[in-house]
């Protein structure tokens, strides 16, 4: 198998042939050769068609003319008889072997059109994770060649072709021209490297087989190849520039000097860092943050000079990206400190010793030290504040506190959150984290004035203290947008979530669980304010990211579908509303359970959807089943329990009992009167919908008076007069 070859990605300073060959005859037994797809150090590799037995196109490598000699013969020999010692779906077969009339030999591969490795992970757009899900096949099948005793010695992607293969990509392994075999002889009087000769491809050759010798190398020589590879997957770089170097300096830096690891190379290739981040599906930044960690151990532990502390066998660097990829920890650990030492040592002996390097080390080691103990004792003394803290929340003096009732959690929280700047004024970063917690639970019990005020408090401290762009000072700021969200102030919440979303792109990312949460509640305001089609296009934006960084799974991407969901109920796309809905609930009750609040709050959407189809029937009973659950867990006055209670009042107006409508929106509006406020937009809404109830009992002038009122309020606090909440 066999393809053009690209120069791209190749070392620049690979030897090429001293002449360009001529074609042989067109023919060689039942194989027509059609054209040259290929060039190597020794050979040509023609695409031809096979006449007899069977009809098909093959790839067919001869030595070139002017190249047939001793060495040369012995090489392309042993070329050939490793491929047929060799049976693995990642490396090319060979189906026949013989030589021309002329004398040249040739064997004769299964022809399969592909391109480099690397020009394909480009040309696809392949992301970290699916680069190194196609690495590990080529590992596998290099670990293949090791165990039938045969090294590559010449690794590189032009050598590594893919394609495509029921619409996965499938690595082929070509050209052992310069193989080794390790436990047997291959063809007579083979001899692969004489004294004082490098073969292979500078840019992936690994420290021993840069040496001049050049016979003391072993299966670790093509790991070495490989770790250049992923790097080079990795970054679009090569481990080590080696552009416009004398040969001997080539030599030096292949044998002395360490590759930088791949986030640090990244950084420094400038304009080309965009493109490599786009070719990879993420942006520079992102990128960097990708790689810092185990990638670029992996690739460090695959390039190390010393082949002892390299991966033993290409087995062994497979399976530790496939650690990596299953977010399991991974062998390859940074070098320890006194190895980084050794090595510097070594390389400034003179300078190290007049500089009294070792006194530094040791100096330097105590400051670290010194600084992780105050580290640690730091964040023992902030548990310690916040165990005492929350002791204090829970502690009743003596019994005649209590007056005989059990204490609720609201209550606990109003004394914590009156006394919580009592002790932590001496720590304000710790004060703002429990504030920012308090107001987040004053958020889940419905209580978003109070959820504000915390939520404003919090970021008084952090915006001086950590500075406006901190991932807590947006993530406070995005959760006050909520609140006032959640309150009716639509406009202003999206203002503030748009600016917030904005600088967490910038400062954390576009995959960073901060910006998506963002994303997700800009979606639902946008919801909020009828622009329907907008927030729509928003979650449709959002979910991918939730998938891929949360789970498909994980509550706040089922959120997203819920809240996708109904965008499509009220743009009268039901049959669509109605599927999502089916799945969602069947997922949130096996994954939350069916009393969760998302649970449940998904079922009183999908009943809201029943409704505007005209399925009340099936609405009403869902909207029962949800009230039930929602009194139970969260409590009568919870404003999603209110909310579901006005939507069965309108399943119950659309079905022409506007008394039990009547009746059951008068409790609601009584309650949210007294939770929420007079004038909060979902107090209006209900009151909007009260009236529609009186006029369909004939109760006009009643109706008119409370339209009029709902106007008056919405005019006087500049209010929509509709408002989906919650």
């Amino acid at each position: 198998m066999t393809a053009p070859q690209s120069s791209g990605n190749d070392d620049p300073l690979e030897t090429q042939p001293p002449s360009v060959p001529t074609a042989p005859s067109n023919v060689i037994g039942p194989y027509q050769l059609l054209e040259v797809i290929g060039e190597g150090g020794m050979g040509q590799v023609w695409l031809a068609e096979q006449k007899y037995p069977v009809r098909r196109r093959v790839a067919i490598k001869l030595i070139k003319v002017g190249m047939d000699t001793r060495e040369v013969v012995a090489r392309f020999e042993s070329e050939r008889q490793a491929l047929a010692l060799m049976d693995h779906p990642a490396i090319a077969k060979v189906f026949e072997a013989g030589s021309t009339p002329a004398g040249r030999p040739y064997f004769v591969m299964e022809y399969v059109a592909g391109m480099p490795i690397t020009d394909y992970c480009d040309k696809h757009r392949l992301n970290l994770r699916q680069r190194m899900e196609l690495f590990i096949l080529v590992c596998e099948g290099v670990q293949h060649a090791h165990q039938k005793a045969i090294i590559h010695r010449d690794l590189k992607p032009s050598n590594i072709l893919v394609s495509e293969i029921d619409g996965k990509p499938m690595p082929r392994i070509i050209d052992f021209g310069v193989a080794k075999a390790t436990s047997q002889k291959l063809s007579g009087g083979t001899m692969h490297t004489q004294l004082g000769s490098v073969i292979g491809t500078l840019g992936y050759m690994s420290p021993e087989q840069a040496d001049s010798a050049g016979e003391d190398i072993d299966t670790r020589t093509d790991v070495y190849s490989l770790g250049a590879i992923l790097y080079e997957l990795l970054v679009s770089a090569l481990p080590l520039d080696l552009h416009q170097l004398a040969f001997d300096e080539v030599l030096h830096r292949l044998r002395d000097q360490d590759a930088p690891r791949p986030s640090t190379r990244l950084r420094t290739l400038g304009e080309s860092s965009a493109m490599a981040a786009k070719n990879r599906g993420a942006d520079a930044p992102t990128l960097v943050r990708q790689l810092r960690g185990d990638p670029d151990a992996i690739a460090l532990k695959a390039l190390e000079k010393d082949r002892k502390r390299r991966y033993a066998s290409a087995s062994d660097l497979a399976v530790d990206i496939g650690r990596y990829l299953r977010n399991e920890p991974v062998t390859a650990l940074p070098p320890s400190a006194a190895y980084r030492t050794r090595k510097y040592v070594r390389r400034h002996r003179l300078g190290v010793a007049m500089a009294g390097a070792g006194l530094l080390l040791l100096v330097g080691f105590a400051v670290v030290q010194a600084v992780e103990l105050r580290r640690i004792s730091r964040e023992r003394d902030r548990a310690d504040r916040i165990s005492q803290f929350m002791m204090k929340m829970f502690k009743v003096s003596n019994p005649s506190e209590a007056r005989g009732n059990s204490v609720t959690a609201r209550e606990i929280l109003d004394k914590a959150s009156q006394q919580i700047g009592g002790g932590l004024n001496d720590d304000p970063e710790l004060r703002a984290r429990l504030i920012g917690t308090m107001a987040q639970t004053y958020a889940g019990l419905g209580l978003y004035g109070r959820a504000q005020a915390l939520s404003q408090e919090a970021l008084a401290i952090e915006q001086p203290l950590l500075g406006a762009n901190h991932r807590l000072t947006l993530s406070t700021e995005s959760e006050l947008a909520q609140d006032i969200r959640a309150q009716g102030h639509l406009a202003e919440a999206e203002q503030r979530l748009r600016t917030t979303l904005t600088a967490q792109q910038k400062a954390l990312g576009p995959d960073d669980p901060d910006t998506i949460a963002t994303m997700d509640r800009l979606g639902y305001a946008l919801s909020n304010e009828a622009h329907h089609t907008e927030a729509e296009a928003l979650f449709r934006q959002t979910l991918p990211a939730e998938r891929r960084v949360f789970g498909p799974d994980d509550a706040q991407t089922m959120n997203t579908l819920n809240e996708l969901a109904q965008t499509l109920t009220v743009q009268g796309r039901y049959a669509e509303a109605d599927q999502i809905y089916t799945e969602l609930i069947a997922a949130q009750r096996q994954s939350l359970g069916a009393d969760h609040p998302a649970t449940l709050l998904s079922m009183e959407h999908a009943a809201e959807n029943l409704t505007e189809e005209g399925r009340y029937g099936e609405a009403e009973k869902l909207e029962n089943e949800v009230i039930a659950a929602q009194t139970r867990v969260l409590g009568p006055d919870h404003p999603q329990t209110l909310r579901t209670e006005t939507f069965l009042a309108i399943t119950l107006m659309k079905e022409g009992r506007f008394a039990e409508a009547d009746k059951l929106q008068t409790q609601v509006i009584a309650a949210k009167r007294r939770v929420l406020g007079p004038s909060h937009a979902s107090t209006l809404q209900s009151m909007e919908f009260e009236a529609l109830a009186l006029s369909g009992e004939g109760r006009y002038a009643e109706s008119d008076k409370m339209f009029q009122e709902v106007i008056d309020i919405a005019g006087k606090t500049n209010q929509p007069a509709t408002v989906d909440e919650a």
